[in-house]
């Protein structure tokens, strides 16, 4: 039973716990070396100091141990109670053993055990009430039932505002466990979407610096004007791409505080990316139709990443003489985005995760979107993307 169960570990208890129930040990035994009783009864006979001592030696010997056994020291501490008020002088019933105990499990225990130790005590004490006739022990045993009814209120208090703590701590460690998570889960999102961005510049532009390399190689000697043009395009590619890095980079620097300031690429920019890859040889065609009003600027971030993958892979995998198009649709509610190719080429989806297309899918899906991959016939590949927006994107 929970009754006679230890309620915390002795070895796990401060020193100052221990020093303090030793201390209400020694109180309670000094109480019951003083000359009153609950009941107030006059003594049959004056007991002798040895009885005295063993009075207050017994009284007062399981009370250390009250916060660690509740149960079982309330018991003893009943019987020895129950025990000196008959015997060896009758009516030497002293409370202060009893009240500490019955406090100590009114704290420690289930509200019904602490009611069942309160009509214990009230058992013990007022036989000793009326040990000289009821007709003079009423008062008495009034007092009785006052002093038990009132350290059993005092103890419910006292465990019930220590179970609120309790449970106030606990609540706080909880939230704090769901803090440390939550930016835990923000960190690992806020990676991802470093680790995407990175995955979507930078390998574009090393794509269109290793196309702009060829080209100017094979034409370094048939056409110098081109190389030169071509290897100018590197140049400026090349910056691009290292400011680019660099914000991201920025992004992941503890002591930087917050991101660079600087604007993401958007709708926009769409003409530079395009002529960028146009300068690689791909030819690229561009149509932006729909009545919409440009959509807000993550949305914006999303097709620009969008076309610029998709347009990466073209230049990846299409092979020579292949042709592209970017169609551009926006509308009240939402955004149709479509980049094809003529290619001979396969693009096929990569399986492992962090590949372009699954970028793709992440950035579109964030959105409430859907993408469509796949190859045209007779030849080619086609990416399709439909963006649902909301009030505040659409505005």
């Amino acid at each position: 039973m929970a009754f006679w169960k230890p309620v915390e570990s002795p070895g796990t208890r401060p020193l100052r716990s221990w020093a303090f129930d030793i201390g209400c040990a020694l109180f309670a035994g000094a109480a019951s070396l003083a000359r009153f009783s609950f009941a107030q009864a006059a003594y049959p006979v004056r007991p002798s100091p040895a009885v005295t001592l063993i009075v207050a030696v017994l009284t007062a010997l399981a009370l250390p141990l009250r916060r660690v056994w509740p149960g079982p020291v309330f018991a003893w501490t009943v019987l020895a109670a129950a025990a000196l008020g008959e015997w060896p002088v009758r009516g030497a019933l002293f409370p202060v053993a009893l009240a500490i105990s019955l406090y100590t499990v009114a704290t420690r225990m289930r509200r019904a055990a602490a009611l069942v130790a309160a009509v214990l005590v009230a058992g013990v004490v007022l036989p000793a009430a009326g040990q000289d006739g009821w007709h003079n022990g009423w008062l008495p045993a009034i007092y009785e039932i006052t002093a038990t009814t009132a350290v059993l209120a005092v103890g419910l208090y006292a465990g019930t505002r220590r179970a609120y703590l309790a449970e106030l701590r606990d609540r706080a460690r909880r939230l704090e466990r769901e803090r440390d998570q939550n930016s835990a889960l923000a960190a690992a999102v806020e990676r991802a979407r470093i680790a995407r961005e990175m995955h979507d510049s930078v390998a574009h532009h090393l794509t269109v610096i290793v196309a702009l390399s060829d080209g100017a190689l094979s034409a370094i000697t048939r056409e110098p004007a081109h190389a030169a043009d071509a290897i100018r395009d590197v140049s400026s590619t090349a910056r691009q791409a290292l400011a680019e890095t660099r914000r991201l980079l920025g992004v992941l620097r503890a002591d930087s505080g917050r991101e660079p300031r600087q604007p993401l690429p958007g709708l926009a920019d769409l003409d530079d990316l395009l002529r960028r890859v146009r300068a690689t040889g791909l030819p690229v065609r561009y149509e932006r139709s729909g009545p919409g009003a440009d959509p807000s600027a993550s949305v914006q971030l999303a097709v620009f990443r969008l076309v610029q993958e998709a347009l990466t892979n073209t230049m990846k995998h299409a092979g020579p003489g292949a042709s592209a198009s970017v169609r551009l649709r926006l509308a009240a509610g939402e955004v149709r985005v479509e980049v094809e190719d003529d290619g001979t080429g396969n693009v096929g989806e990569p399986g492992a995760p962090g590949g372009g297309l699954t970028g793709m899918r992440e950035r579109i899906s964030a959105f409430g979107g859907e993408l469509d991959c796949g190859p045209r016939h007779p030849r080619g590949w086609r990416v399709t993307a439909l963006m649902h927006l909301d009030t505040a994107d659409a505005s």
